[in-house]
């Protein structure tokens, strides 16, 4: 299972991720955020980092030419859009990107179906929120293509298995306070969700 640890904000915590097995590491450019950086020191950690690790930059309310400088100043593969737009604004994306759906009922899983994308539980304040998203929506869903978010932790990330989905995203869940990681709960999140 594809994982990615999010809300990066230092270089122990990135590494940690690293060596723990992660396939991306995701960066919060999102100044009202808690785990919010800079593209600056978000480009010190990301030079740090091997090839094979992507690095999303995770962007709310930002403009297809802002999201591009960002993710160019920052040295990131991949823009997460974690806010609703239009057509013409993913038309306007020069950067690679990962659609969000922020789920607030089952129907809603089903948004851009057979893309890639990433689900997680509708919160007011932009993900981050530890809320899990209730698992019976995905029942008879085609989980292949959906990376889920939200409420994830080494404790549940098991159980959420059987129902097949492409990948998982933790924040919350693996820290020790909000933008700090917790070394060994990063570790045996990892460990579980590829077991």
């Amino acid at each position: 299972m594809w994982v990615k640890i999010c809300g990066i904000t230092n270089l122990e915590d990135a590494l940690c991720a690293v060596d723990a097995g992660a396939d991306a590491l995701g960066f919060v450019f999102y100044t009202q955020s808690p785990r919010y950086i800079t593209p600056e020191n978000a480009k010190a950690i990301a030079e740090k980092l091997p090839l094979h690790v992507k690095k999303m930059g995770l962007f709310v309310d930002a403009t297809p030419e802002e999201i591009e400088l960002t993710c160019k100043a920052s040295k990131m593969d991949m823009a997460q859009i974690h806010f609703e737009v239009d057509d013409a604004f993913w038309s306007a994306l020069k950067v690679p990107y990962l659609r969000v759906v922020r789920a607030q009922k089952a129907s809603d899983i089903a948004q851009y179906k057979g893309l890639i994308r990433l689900v997680d539980a509708y919160v007011d304040g932009f993900g981050g929120g530890g809320k899990q998203i209730d698992l019976s929506w995905f029942e008879n869903a085609d989980c292949d293509n959906i990376i889920l978010a939200g409420g994830l932790s080494p404790e549940n990330v098991a159980q959420i298995k059987p129902l097949g989905f492409y990948g998982v995203d933790v924040s919350s869940g693996v820290e020790r306070n909000k933008g700090v990681k917790d070394h060994d709960k990063v570790s045996a999140f990892i460990q579980r969700a590829k077991a």
